[in-house]
């Protein structure tokens, strides 16, 4: 048996050159290139696809929410704005409150903006809260809480009649300054405040200045205090720039300072009460002074009666009697009518006592 000579092979030899390897490899990779764009550009198809396909979904969506509002909701004559109900608690009228609020009826009641209204509303000078309350099928309800005042205020010094007066305002406690139209009886009877020179008064504008600031609190301290009924602030001026001279109903002048007007009202306190015990009217007060307060008195109300009726020092008068009838000239009696006269004594009886009366 013959053994053929052959040449073995080394083991984990390749087979292909370099030259071949390298045009394989070139060949692969153009291969892969090619598929791999294939690939890209089918998914950025999809892709756009999928978003194209979700906007057409939205935008249809979109349109047919709004076409399907509009017919049933801002096209339905079931919800047009058919009654408006007004609740205010001041001299606010209806007519001035639709007309500040832009609502009339025949609107739809989706197409009002609520939060529009509230904010019209509340530009008003004498509207201090502002509900809004939208009840379907065609209601709105508005409800306003005004500003109450608590004062009138001027920049003169003195005032006569503040209702006649143009440059006289209402003011709440918060400072904010109105002027009404329709004025009610009872503000007849608010303090005053005079002297406010150092800013410009306007209606919806808010009090600035420190001496106005002070006034308003004096005013809200008076009336929470057991002592309103006692003292009652008639005038406040505050035209000095360092104190506040306020007057009472019974004429009591008060010098008040700006700070501590707790502290200074309970000192009042005690002079009033003291002049309740020993009753006596206060004249002046001057709070300015921690300690030796000024004081004067004045006379009480039964003392000026007194001096009303019987004054001291006047000589009584003699009143003279100026009789019904006078006596005029009458013909002579005949005689015998003076003989019975003479003889009756009923004359006489009557005669004695006249000349009685004369002589004393």
């Amino acid at each position: 048996m013959k053994v053929k000579n052959q040449r073995l092979r080394p083991r984990n030899q390749r087979v292909s050159n370099t030259r071949q390897r390298r045009q394989q490899h070139l060949l692969d990779v153009r291969v892969r290139s090619h598929k791999a764009t294939q690939h890209r550009n089918r998914r950025v198809l999809v892709v756009v696809s999928k978003v194209l396909l979700g906007l057409a979904l939205c935008t249809g969506a979109v349109f047919g929410v709004r076409f399907g509002a509009k017919r049933l909701f801002f096209e339905n004559p079931d919800y047009r704005l058919s009654q408006i109900e007004v609740q205010t608690d001041g001299t606010l009228q209806r007519d001035q409150i639709l007309k500040a609020a832009g609502l009339q009826e025949g609107e739809n009641i989706f197409g009002i903006d609520l939060s529009q209204v509230h904010d019209r509303l509340q530009l008003l000078a004498q509207v201090d809260e502002v509900e809004v309350v939208r009840k379907l099928p065609g209601e709105i309800d508005l409800r306003i809480v005004e500003r109450k005042p608590i004062a009138w205020i001027t920049s003169d010094k003195q005032i006569s009649d503040p209702f006649a007066s143009e440059v006289a305002f209402l003011v709440d406690a918060r400072g904010v300054l109105m002027k009404e139209k329709k004025l009610l009886p009872e503000y007849l009877g608010l303090p005053l405040i005079t002297g406010c020179t150092s800013e410009s008064l306007e209606p919806g504008k808010t009090v600035d200045s420190f001496e106005a600031k002070a006034a308003l609190e004096l005013l809200r301290l008076s009336m929470g205090s057991f002592m309103q009924t006692r003292f009652q602030i008639r005038e406040i001026d505050i035209s000095k720039g360092y104190c506040l001279l306020v007057s009472d109903k019974n004429h009591t002048r008060v010098t008040f300072g700006f700070d501590n007007l707790d502290t200074q009202l309970q000192r009042l306190e005690q002079f009033l009460v003291y002049a309740d015990d020993s009753k006596r009217e206060l004249a002046t007060v001057n709070l300015l002074v921690q300690r030796n307060i000024p004081v004067t008195f004045g006379r009480n109300s039964i003392e000026v009666i007194n001096d009303t009726i019987d004054p001291e020092g006047a000589e009584p008068r003699i009143l003279k009697a100026i009789p019904v009838h006078p006596l005029g000239k009458t013909e002579p009696a005949p005689a015998s009518s003076k003989a019975e006269t003479k003889k009756s004594p009923a004359t006489v009886r009557k005669a004695i006592p006249l000349r009685k009366s004369r002589k004393d």
